[in-house]
């Protein structure tokens, strides 16, 4: 028996609109992502205060990352969240020490009478202008692959926090200055170098832009830099693999990687 004609116009309907849905999304995708034939240039406007997001690994991870930021102005990146997985006490400390690093050295600098640039810029070190978030790892050592899906997914939904917001000076508060406002926002560059982590922040990161929440996209927020790890000589890790295409900025070390994945981008060594 043939079904009624109303259940052939509902399925055909569900189909229609499915295939419409599933046509827009991968055109919003298109948007987001950067070309492949290009890498994407940053923004180049300096806003007097704006937060950088670091996903750090462990060991070797974050050794590389913290050599990379050596040089980072704490007059342009007011804000600094150190994004560490469940249990990496250590790159939690590294952390810590860095941004204490940091203000010894900004205090050398003001003794040496040094002058700010402008009355508008100053150096923003101290613990009100950096925080540690910590997520849960994606999957831990020895966890089956049958329930890795599920850990991964909580990971994911943990790395939403950290790329809203940073926690607040005062609970309840609204921002009093131009550098509480940049910590309460999204944040206008992630930068990540291989740990398995990075994937799941930056796949949150592109959600925000897809949804263009808190005006991620349409602001330009949420740029990514990955660093591909100064061990990969030959090949691209994992992780550099499944975000090469999909980050705003891909570097390598070694000449050999330049151009793998149609946008590696060879830097020389920067750690």
């Amino acid at each position: 028996m043939a079904p009624p004609p109303s259940s052939l116009y509902t399925l055909s309907f569900a189909l229609a609109l499915l295939t419409t849905l599933l046509v827009i999304a991968s055109l919003r995708i298109l948007a987001i992502l950067p070309p492949h034939h290009f890498n994407s240039p940053l923004p180049r406007k300096r806003p007097l205060a704006s937060r950088i997001l670091i996903v750090l690994g462990s060991g070797g991870h974050t050794h590389e990352m913290f050599h990379l930021l050596r040089d980072l102005d704490t007059r342009k990146w007011t804000h600094r969240t150190y994004v560490v997985s469940g249990g990496d006490a250590f790159s939690a400390q590294r952390a810590a020490e860095f941004e204490a690093e940091l203000e010894r050295r900004v205090k050398d600098k003001v003794r040496e009478g040094e002058k700010e640039e402008g009355e508008k810029r100053k150096h923003c070190v101290g613990p009100a202008h950096y925080n540690i978030a910590t997520i849960p790892r994606a999957r831990r050592i020895h966890q089956p692959l049958l329930t890795t899906p599920l850990s991964a997914l909580s990971t994911l939904t943990h790395s939403l926090h950290p790329l809203l917001s940073a926690p607040p000076l005062l609970p309840n508060q609204p921002p009093q200055t131009p550098y509480e406002a940049a910590a309460r926002d999204l944040p206008t560059l992630i930068i990540a170098n291989g740990p398995a982590t990075a994937v799941i922040v930056i796949l949150a990161s592109l959600i925000l832009r897809f949804l263009n929440w808190k005006g991620a996209n349409s602001r330009g927020m949420c740029r990514t830099v990955y660093v591909e790890s100064f061990a990969r000589v030959k090949t691209l890790s994992l992780s550099g693999k499944l975000l090469c295409r999909v980050v705003d900025r891909f570097l390598v070390q070694w000449e050999g990687l330049e151009g793998r994945g149609g946008r590696a981008e060879f830097w020389g060594v920067l750690v």
